[in-house]
């Protein structure tokens, strides 16, 4: 299972939802789904720009976990 970390590394960069969306140029809605879990993909592109503005890597946001049996 992947776990989506972004609201934690935004926190880190003291970064609104708001202000990300319009620095990544997504919809406030489209983010905020991204950052609650709510999507089963995420185009290339869009984590990216978002590594970008957050200089971070892929795997600050995005985290593997084993599903349990």
């Amino acid at each position: 299972m992947i776990i989506l970390r972004l609201d934690r590394v935004m926190a880190d960069r003291k970064m609104s939802l708001n202000e990300l969306a319009a620095q990544v140029g997504i919809s406030n809605v489209n983010l905020s789904n991204i950052k609650t879990g709510k999507i089963s993909a995420i185009r290339f592109s869009t984590l990216n720009a978002i590594c970008r503005v957050l200089k971070c890597q892929p795997g600050d946001i995005l985290e593997y976990r084993p599903e349990e049996e």
